[in-house]
């Protein structure tokens, strides 16, 4: 197992490799004009897509009932001319509430692929994710996800800073429109 380095910190947002194939992403949100609790659900989910159509191709998010989904997400080829393949990712989601938490946590489902893939495109292998918000205040949370990718994924380290940046971007977005509704 490597040491925890920070590959990517800017503006209250850390991305860190925790080990192999692990890393951790830590950010807060804040806004006193509403109670942050309530729009933690699957809907922030479509949110964040909607907000980065220049990262995803395509999305889809299937409701099983409250507290399960189904998704499907196709990044946009941004790798393409360093020669790595478009990747997607199709993960099972369960949504569980503690106390002063909500978490998701998922993994990729591998048995079977949407229709809409592209025949050359590959599944990012998520072994298992865990999102957590935790509610400091009820106009404040602290966001923090820990994915953990199959042991065969090969994350090359130029590619790591940039996965860093991809998700400040992806995340600034949706900080930025939470904090200034």
């Amino acid at each position: 197992m490597t040491e925890s380095s920070v590959l990517y910190s800017k503006e209250g947002f850390i991305f860190t490799k925790i080990g192999n194939n692990n890393y951790s992403l830590l950010f807060d949100i804040e806004n006193d004009k509403i109670i942050i609790q309530k729009i933690i659900d699957f809907n922030l989910l479509k949110l964040i897509y909607q907000l980065n159509s220049d990262i995803y191709e395509e999305t889809n998010i299937e409701i099983i009932n409250e507290n399960e989904v189904i998704l499907y997400l196709l990044m946009k080829h941004l790798f393409e001319d360093l020669g790595l393949p478009q990747r997607f990712s199709y993960i099972h989601v369960k949504k569980f509430i503690e106390n002063d938490k909500i978490s998701f946590i998922s993994h990729s489902i591998r048995n079977n692929k949407p229709k809409s893939v592209p025949i050359d495109s590959k599944l990012l292998p998520i072994k298992k994710m865990i999102c957590e918000c935790l509610i400091i205040t009820p106009h404040k949370i602290q966001f923090s996800c820990n994915v953990t990718f199959d042991d065969d994924m090969n994350v090359p380290p130029f590619a790591e800073k940039i996965v860093g940046l991809i998700l400040f971007k992806i995340f600034k977005r949706v900080k930025q429109f939470i904090e200034n509704i």
